[in-house]
């Protein structure tokens, strides 16, 4: 069992849906921990890392996320939470507003750590583009405005098992899942 540091209700149900069909089970613990103001998603996790390590037994999974916009400079990336909560994604359109250019990216990164051993990080990327308004009611976050590339429906628009065949964090749950069987066999 490995526990998910987590306050994010989404976040808990698209990993678990991810890694219950490989027989990976998750407990969410519903606890917040401090996020440094980084360059790197990776950066973020590490740091949290030694935080956590000092207040869960057992195994860990913490992780950090990101909306990379190309027309914006990568913004907000590594601070999508925060620009989410002022902003929103109503915010992040209006200064996409006459941009031609909507390529966008979301990235996971996990951050595994068990006792003994070197925390493990794991990405997932998902490519694709930014709406011209929001759409959708499912999902969470910026899912609204973000269409994954080959698709035409925004993350919003799809169900939890549409979105996990394709999204940044089941990327990074598979390389998760990956490194778990790996270590069993």
């Amino acid at each position: 069992m490995i526990t998910f540091v987590t306050t994010n209700p989404g976040k808990f149900r698209e990993v678990s849906a991810a890694l219950a069909p490989l027989g990976l089970r998750l407990r969410r613990l519903d606890r917040a921990y401090p996020e440094i103001q980084a360059d790197r998603l990776r950066d973020v996790v590490t740091f949290a890392a030694g935080i956590v390590a000092r207040e869960v037994r057992g195994d860990f999974l913490i992780d950090d996320s990101g909306l990379f916009v190309d027309a914006l400079g990568g913004f907000p990336g590594v601070y999508s939470a925060y620009v989410y909560r002022t902003i929103g994604p109503d915010g992040v359109l209006r200064l996409m507003r006459g941009q031609p250019r909507r390529s966008a990216r979301f990235e996971t990164v996990f951050l595994l750590g068990r006792r003994g051993r070197p925390p493990r990080i794991f990405r997932g990327v998902c490519e694709g583009s930014i709406a011209r308004a929001p759409r959708g009611r499912g999902g969470f976050g910026f899912d609204p405005i973000f269409v994954p590339r080959g698709f035409h429906r925004t993350f919003g628009e799809m169900a939890l098992q549409e979105k996990n065949a394709v999204s940044h964090r089941a990327r990074a749950a598979e390389a998760l899942a990956r490194h778990l069987r790996g270590r069993r066999g």
